[in-house]
């Protein structure tokens, strides 16, 4: 897959923009960013459409700026002229779709039917815009009309919110989701851009989803590991469970029969998304310790972070 669009799936949401007054670029692409979520579909259904694209392409080069509504090719030309790094349109305009292929510009079309969805395997595309989402029968018609395709990836636009967001995330055959909840014309023309940054924040907490799943206590060999757990357990009033390497209290507490990592022990995180909080996290300046990444059924199961949180050792676990 393009890295611009393996990309989007990791940042897992797309904030859909109409932007009224360009002026209002530079800090709406800066809250954006601020709030998590450094992506930004900009549409030409304005007149500042495009001088947009080119304001944020200059501010704030590190943000995935691609353009949206894309109807013709003279758009596709002004955009990526401007700056932008991919394409998306909301139907399956042959035109539109053939210049971007052959000109290395990665394009999400939309599709809404079977037939639609076979022109653009066709096409050989990977990855397609599922519009308008919610009008168009929502997750339920997306989970049907998508099963025959098992390669083709969507990304669902139109009525998504905080409501349901989740729910679509949580169909692997979605990529990431378009939305203008966060980014409402309105709130752009009155310059909330604080308020802004608050709804993307929050948006990308729902998704991410993290939450401490158990804390770990560092051991010094089996006696004591299990003299611990007993003692926490008759406290606690929780069941106590002897594993190979550790002893579980009520599954909120481990206690391991060696030191393990961490000068007093570990905290695991819960995600709902694992690669995308590793993703989410390293734009922060945390990264994870490769060596200590563990799959199970082929997948990202769990890895540590590279810091320790008071002497606690951190690690990523997939729910």
């Amino acid at each position: 897959m393009n890295a611009i669009l393996e990309n989007i799936g990791l940042i897992g949401i797309v904030p859909v923009i109409a932007i009224e007054y360009a002026d209002d670029a530079e800090p709406l692409a800066e809250a954006l960013t601020e709030g998590g979520l450094p992506c930004a579909e900009v549409t030409f259904r304005t007149r500042a459409g495009r001088e947009a694209i080119a304001r944020i392409a200059k501010s704030h080069p590190s943000l995935l700026l691609g353009a949206g509504t894309v109807l013709a090719v003279d758009q596709v030309r002004a955009a990526v002229d401007a700056g932008a790094k991919f394409i998306v349109s909301p139907g399956l305009n042959r035109k539109v779709v053939e210049y971007c292929l052959a000109n290395d510009v990665p394009v999400t079309p939309g599709v809404l039917t079977p037939s639609e969805i076979e022109v653009a395997l066709e096409y050989g595309l990977g990855v397609v815009k599922f519009f308008p989402a919610e009008a168009g029968g929502g997750l339920a018609y997306l989970k049907a009309i998508s099963a025959p395709y098992r390669s083709l990836r969507f990304i669902p636009t139109g009525g998504i919110d905080e409501t349901n967001l989740l729910a679509y995330l949580k169909f692997p055959k979605v990529h990431a989701c378009g939305g203008s909840w966060m980014v409402k014309p309105e709130m752009i023309t009155n310059h909330q851009f604080e308020d802004i940054k608050r709804i993307t924040a929050a948006a990308v907490a729902a998704m991410l989803g993290f939450s401490l799943k158990h804390v770990g206590i560092n051991g010094s060999g089996v006696e004591e590991s299990l003299a611990l757990g007993v003692k926490l357990g008759d406290m606690l009033h929780m069941k106590v469970e002897e594993r190979p390497g550790a002893m579980f209290v009520g599954g909120q507490f481990e206690i391991t029969k060696a030191p393990s990592r961490g000068v007093h022990g570990h905290l695991a995180i819960g995600t709902n998304f694992i690669l995308r909080a590793i993703a989410h996290l390293a734009r922060r300046g945390v990264d994870i310790l490769p060596e200590t990444k563990a799959e199970k059924d082929g997948r990202l199961a769990t890895v540590y972070l590279n810091l320790e949180i008071g002497g606690f050792a951190v690690h990523l676990l997939q729910n």
